[in-house]
């Protein structure tokens, strides 16, 4: 691991979100906890994945919007982009699963480069659902990058999942 240059990108959403059956306001989002703890175990630069229009404040409403970019396919603007991506050589990428998938800014970013070559490495935090079909689009998208397995991290256990993480990076040979 020492021989990579790692790049964390995630998108989190902080405020309203669904963490253990019910809605509840929290100050730094469920990815970017993990997004933190992955960076304390391997290393590597950070990088926050946000768009240019913001969501709403109300969790429902999100969804609602999240739900109709999925539907229409939509590509988000980001509002800033990693400069030295050709720097990189492997890319632990986390998200929210919304709707089965990754958050259609993921999308987004993962289409302004090319990342041929590169070792993708997922990470989503849910509150029931997994990776759901994230992994695969991923692979779509990023038809020329090594995609390993992912790790899928209950929100409301984020803040404990320092044991999982370790033990996913180990299974996957990064400890």
């Amino acid at each position: 691991m020492n021989n990579h240059k790692i790049l964390i990108a995630y998108y989190s959403r902080a405020g309203n979100n669904y963490v253990g059956g019910r809605v509840l306001n929290l100050p730094v989002g469920n990815t970017k906890v993990a997004a933190q703890i992955i960076k304390e175990q391997c290393g590597g630069d950070l990088f926050e994945v946000d768009t240019v229009s913001q969501y709403p404040e109300d969790y429902h409403e999100t969804t609602n919007v999240a739900m109709k970019e999925l539907q229409d396919d939509a590509r988000p603007d980001l509002t800033d982009k990693v400069e030295n991506m050709a720097h990189y050589d492997v890319i632990f990428l986390g998200y929210p699963n919304w709707w089965g998938t990754m958050p259609m800014a993921v999308f987004s970013f993962l289409e302004n480069y090319d990342l041929s070559g590169k070792t993708i490495i997922p990470f989503c935090t849910h509150e029931g659902s997994g990776m759901g079909h994230s992994e695969q689009d991923i692979k779509r998208i990023c038809a020329g990058s090594k995609v390993l397995k992912g790790l899928a991290i209950r929100g409301a256990k984020v803040k404990t999942a320092d044991r999982d993480i370790s033990r996913w990076l180990q299974e996957l040979g990064w400890m």
